[in-house]
């Protein structure tokens, strides 16, 4: 082996090593970053994701801009994790991230433009991925609008898999190696500015997932291409199980999706057996989240399993049937003889979905919600303190999920979110992950969380709150719970439904004295 050929496997190896530990530094330190930035930057992008069609389309076009879901997907983890965003929120991104991804292989496409027939062939091959990506967010979109169907799912299963600390705050994340190494709290102190601290861990993020892709597609990829192409599509299972290997390998399905449009192009694949690999890789991108979720809280692992069941499930409705799977294929063949006759179609399409739209409906929707700053006066078993949140009041969302507790205190939302995110369905009040009927005193409704079954009843109607921050009458809520152990405790919950504000939060011992409080003392409106 010469010295040129050792030079290049330490580097390479080097590169392995180096880019993961890169990787989870990054997000580390854009977590940590989105915490040291002022109120008016978490307002924005409070503003910006209230709307689900905006998440959806800032998703979209981050990812379209910066050609990679992975590194787009990677900062909605590292926005979750700093209390930013609610996961619900999150979602729609994550839906418009797997859609923008899909730009790289449609350029790569364009590249036939100046050969009439394998430009058809390579047109359809490139939005194969757009119209399988598309169609599912047509399908799962309209079930998380109204039902919150992936965000209520992903959050149950990471209950499941991951145990809740009551004691931990959200924003209590990251790589343990860069807590036992304070690494990323010297660096933000020396930066001491959120914005910079923010492009510098996405110049880290970005940089680390292209030199991992780059050196691992040369390596699995290479030069033998040819041997893989006659390998990997014998069969359906086979093509799919590939495209999902090698995407989870290079972290980059536009790297993988991009690479068989030559071959489709070119007539030595047909895109009947192209179409499996593409669904496969469609699953592969989502170790990305999973990476960068290693150690962090239940609610960004929610992220991770929302990435994978969006794209899980459009692979379980297109690829077992062959009618539905002919679907993405069909259109792209169709959109492929369209711009075959009409070359200014392809670019039309690219500018149209992936920017003009995404823009002009980010620039009309921005007056979602109302933003306020509220503080809290707590009083934790003799110690006083003051809590400040920012409280989210969405305008036209209509998104009514209820998740399963994802705190085991029944107050920890309050004391440790940095969010409050409040809207009202008709009769139900919804404030963070927990929901309350609006009824007459006596009213009662049994349910459950992580701690066990419960039960929440309407004890009374205050027609007044002696204070400056709520004039309007309040509803008075109590919810007790069924286990032995937890039953010696009540909790009260004054709110005020017209002006959507939790006004008070006390916690009874078996005595009814109160042995926790948090009550609002003042609302900065906007």
């Amino acid at each position: 082996m010469s010295p040129a050929q050792k030079k290049n496997i330490a580097l390479q190896t080097l590169i392995i090593i180096g880019a993961p530990l890169i990787f989870l530094f990054s997000i580390d330190l854009m977590g940590e970053a989105f915490n040291h930035l002022g109120r008016g930057v978490a307002e924005s992008i409070l503003f910006a994701t209230s709307n689900p069609f905006i998440g959806l389309f800032i998703g979209l076009l981050i990812t379209a801009i910066i050609q990679s879901s992975s590194t787009s997907t990677s900062m909605i983890v590292a926005l979750v994790a700093s209390g930013s965003i609610t996961i619900a929120e999150a979602v729609p991104m994550i839906m418009g991230a797997n859609i923008g991804t899909t730009l790289t292989s449609t350029i790569v496409s364009l590249g036939y433009i100046t050969k009439k027939t394998e430009f058809r062939r390579a047109i359809a091959a490139g939005t194969v991925h757009d119209f399988f990506n598309i169609f599912t967010a047509l399908i799962l979109f309209p079930l998380e609008y109204y039902y919150g169907f992936i965000s209520s799912s992903s959050q149950y299963i990471a209950n499941l898999l991951v145990h809740n600390n009551e004691n931990a705050a959200l924003n209590e994340y990251g790589f343990k190696l860069f807590r036992s190494i304070p690494l990323t709290s010297f660096v933000i102190e020396k930066i001491n500015n959120g914005l910079i601290g923010i492009a510098l861990s996405f110049i880290l993020l970005f940089g680390s997932i292209k030199m991992l892709s780059k050196v691992i597609s040369k390596l699995i990829i290479g030069e033998s291409q040819e041997k893989l192409r006659n390998f990997i599509f014998n069969n359906s299972a086979k093509s799919f199980f590939w495209g999902a290997g090698l995407t989870a390998a290079v972290q980059s399905s536009s790297v993988t999706t991009s690479l068989v449009v030559p071959f489709v192009a070119t007539g030595r694949i047909s895109l009947k057996k192209v179409t499996p690999f593409i669904f496969g890789a469609n699953i592969g991108t989502t170790i990305t989240a999973f990476i960068a979720v290693l150690f962090k809280s239940n609610a960004v692992i929610s992220i991770a399993i929302t990435h994978l069941l969006f794209n899980l499930i459009g692979v379980i409705i297109f690829l077992p049937f062959p009618f539905m799977r002919r679907i993405p294929m069909r259109v792209a063949v169709m959109f492929g003889k369209l711009t075959m006759n009409y070359r200014i179609t392809g670019f039309i399409y690219i500018i149209l979905t992936f920017f003009l739209i995404p823009f002009t409906l980010i620039y009309f929707n921005n007056n979602a919600s109302k933003v306020n700053e509220l503080t809290y006066s707590v009083n934790d078993n003799g110690s006083h303190y003051e809590k400040t949140v920012i409280a989210r009041r969405s305008v036209n969302t209509k998104n009514v999920m209820w998740q399963p507790a994802s705190q085991e205190n029944e107050t920890s939302d309050l004391q440790n979110s940095k969010v409050l995110n409040i809207y009202r369905n008709k009769n139900l009040l919804f404030i963070n992950n927990r929901f309350f009927l609006i009824n007459k005193p006596g009213f009662c409704w049994d349910d459950e969380n992580a701690k066990g079954k419960f039960q929440t009843c309407i004890t009374e109607i205050l027609p007044e709150w002696n204070s400056q921050v709520s004039s309007d009458s309040v509803f008075v809520y109590t919810r007790k719970f069924y286990n032995s152990e937890l039953s010696t405790y009540n909790y009260k919950y004054y709110i005020s439904i017209k002006e959507q504000l939790l006004l008070k939060i006390e916690k009874l011992n078996q005595d009814k004295e109160v042995i926790f409080s948090t009550e609002l003392t003042q609302v900065n409106r906007d």
